[in-house]
C-alpha cells in the first residue's frame, strides 16, 4: 500500500473519531440540558404545589404559626432546603419572635457561649434557647435582611459581619436565603431557608425562585391577618352588641304609671355601649325613686361600672327616706372597686305621690331644670353635692344635702346628662345651658314626654350632621 493511501486513512480515522467525540460531547449537553429541563420542570411543579397549598391555607384562615408552617416546609421543598424559620415582628416592632423553625433547621442565631457550655451537659439546651429565644430587630443575620430591605444570599452565616461577638457565636457551616416579609410598607418579619456545607451551594435559579415565593408568602400572610383582624372585629362587634343588649334590658322598659304625674326617660348611647344610665325604683306607699347617673369614660369600663351602680343603688334604696344618705350607702359600696380615675355623678330623688314633693340630691351632678307654669319660668336645683367614688364616705357624707320642692300642677323638672348641653356644632360650640333651658321652657307646657322628644329635636338642629359625641340621658317628670 502507498504512503499516500495510508496518510488518507490515518486522516480518514482522525476525522471519524472527531466526529465520534463531538457526537459524543453533543449528547453530554443534550442530557445535560435535559436533565436541567427536568429539574426546572420540577422545580415549577414544586413552586406550583407550594402556591396551590398557600391558597388553600388562607381560605382556611389558619392561626399564624400554622401558616408559617406550611410556607416554610413548602418553600423548603421547592428549593431543596435543609430547613427554614419564619420569625415575626413583635407589636412594639423591638424584636423578631420566632412563628414556626423546622425540625432540621440549621441554628439562624448566634449561640451564646453559656448556653454552648449548658449545651455539653444536655443537648435540649441548645434546641430550647433557638425555639424561644427572640432576636432584635438589628441583630444577626435577621436583623440584616430587615435593614438591607431586599432578599440576601448568605453563603457563609458563620464569617457574615454581625456573628463578630466574643459573647455570642455561630459556628455550624451553613449558607441561607433570607427574605423580609413585607405588607402594605410594613415590617412584618423575615423568611429563611439553610443549608449544610454537605447539602451544596444554592444556586441562582433557587434565589430567584426563593425570592418570588417569599413575595408571595409575605402577600399571603398580610392578607391573613387582614382577615383575622376583620373576623376578631366582628366577634369583638358581635360581643359588644351582646352587652349593648344586656344593658339596654337594665333600663326600664317602660315609663312608671304614677297618679297625678307623668314620667318619662330616654337614653341615647353616643356608642355601642353607654356609661349613662336612669332608672325607676318602686319604694312602696306611693314612692317612687329616680335616679340618673353619668359614669366618667365610655365604652365597656363605664359600661361595667354603671352596671355595678345600678345594682349597687336598688340594693339600698328599699326603706330610704333620704337621697342623699340613700347614695352614700352606694358610693361606700362603690368606692373599694372604682379605679382612681374613674367616678360616677348621680341625681337621685323620691317622688311621694300622695304630697307631690320631690326630694333630690345630687351626687357631683349638673343641677336639674324646674319649669314652674305659674312664672313660665325655668329655674336651676342646685342641692350640694359630691360625686361617687372620690371619697370613702366621711367627706360625701358631709358635703351631699337633699334638697326638697314641692311641685304644682303643670309644674315639670328635667334631669339631664352631661351630654345635652355639652353637645357640639360644625364649629364647635356647646349647645350650652341658656338653650337647653330655653327649649326646655319652650316644650315643658306641653308634657313629659314632649320635653323628651323637643329636647332631642333641639339637640339635632343644632349639631347638624355632626357625630354624637357623649352619652345623652332625659327623664322629665310632669305634675299633672
Amino acid at each position: 500500500m502507498h504512503d499516500s493511501t495510508l496518510i488518507t486513512l490515518a486522516a480518514a480515522a482522525l476525522v471519524v473519531a472527531g466526529l465520534l467525540l463531538a457526537l459524543q460531547n453533543q449528547r453530554r449537553r443534550v442530557r445535560a440540558i435535559r436533565r436541567r429541563f427536568i429539574d426546572l420542570e420540577g422545580g415549577e411543579q414544586r413552586m406550583f404545589t407550594f402556591l396551590h397549598d398557600l391558597g388553600l391555607a388562607i381560605e382556611n384562615e389558619p392561626s399564624p404559626s400554622v401558616l408559617s408552617r406550611i410556607i416554610v416546609d413548602g418553600i423548603d421543598k421547592v428549593v431543596t432546603a435543609r430547613g427554614g424559620a419564619i420569625y415575626f415582628v413583635t407589636d412594639g416592632g423591638d424584636f423578631l419572635n420566632p412563628s414556626y423553625i423546622s425540625e432540621e433547621c440549621p441554628p439562624l442565631i448566634g449561640i451564646p457561649v453559656e448556653i454552648r457550655k449548658k449545651a455539653e451537659r444536655d443537648p435540649r439546651a441548645l434546641e430550647s434557647h433557638i425555639r424561644l429565644s427572640r432576636v432584635a430587630m438589628t441583630d444577626g443575620i435577621l436583623g440584616h435582611c430587615l435593614s438591607v430591605g431586599e432578599p440576601i444570599h448568605v453563603r457563609d452565616v458563620k464569617n457574615h459581619p454581625s456573628f463578630r461577638d466574643a459573647f455570642t457565636r455561630y459556628t455550624d457551616d451553613v449558607s441561607v436565603l433570607l427574605s423580609p416579609l413585607r405588607h402594605a410598607n410594613k415590617d412584618l418579619g423575615v423568611l429563611v431557608v439553610a443549608r449544610r456545607r454537605e447539602d451544596g451551594v444554592f444556586t441562582a435559579n433557587d434565589f430567584a425562585v426563593f425570592r418570588s415565593a417569599a413575595e408571595q408568602s409575605s402577600f399571603a400572610i398580610g392578607n391573613a391577618r387582614i382577615h383575622r383582624e376583620a373576623h376578631e372585629k366582628r366577634a369583638i362587634e358581635g360581643e359588644l352588641q351582646n352587652a349593648r343588649e344586656v344593658q339596654r334590658i337594665l333600663l326600664p322598659q317602660h315609663d312608671p304609671v304614677v297618679s297625678g304625674f307623668r314620667i318619662s326617660g330616654t337614653n341615647l348611647p353616643a356608642r355601642i355601649i353607654s356609661g349613662d344610665y336612669y332608672d325607676y325604683i318602686e319604694l312602696g306607699e306611693g314612692k317612687l325613686g329616680i335616679v340618673i347617673a353619668d359614669v366618667s369614660g365610655k365604652g365597656v369600663p363605664a359600661g361595667l361600672l354603671m352596671a355595678m351602680c345600678r345594682s349597687a343603688l336598688r340594693s339600698v334604696a328599699a326603706g330610704g327616706t333620704s337621697p342623699s344618705k340613700v347614695m352614700a350607702a352606694v358610693n361606700r359600696q362603690l368606692f373599694p372597686d372604682i379605679r382612681e380615675d374613674m367616678f360616677i355623678s348621680m341625681a337621685y330623688s323620691i317622688l311621694d305621690a300622695a304630697s307631690g314633693k320631690l326630694s333630690l340630691s345630687r351626687a357631683g351632678h349638673d343641677p336639674a331644670l324646674l319649669y314652674r307654669r305659674d312664672t313660665g319660668q325655668v329655674e336651676l336645683l342646685r342641692s350640694p353635692g359630691l360625686a361617687l367614688g372620690i371619697d370613702s364616705g366621711d367627706v360625701f357624707e358631709r358635703v351631699t344635702r337633699d334638697q326638697e320642692i314641692e311641685l304644682k300642677s303643670g309644674d315639670c323638672v328635667l334631669f339631664y346628662t352631661d351630654g345635652v348641653k355639652e353637645a357640639v356644632d360644625a364649629s364647635e360650640e356647646e349647645f350650652g345651658m341658656e338653650r337647653m333651658s330655653e327649649a326646655f321652657r319652650l316644650a315643658a307646657p306641653l308634657g313629659a314626654e314632649a320635653v323628651l322628644t323637643r329636647m332631642q329635636e333641639a339637640l339635632e338642629q343644632f349639631t347638624g350632621d355632626g357625630p354624637q359625641m357623649d352619652d345623652i340621658t332625659l327623664v322629665a317628670v310632669e305634675k299633672r
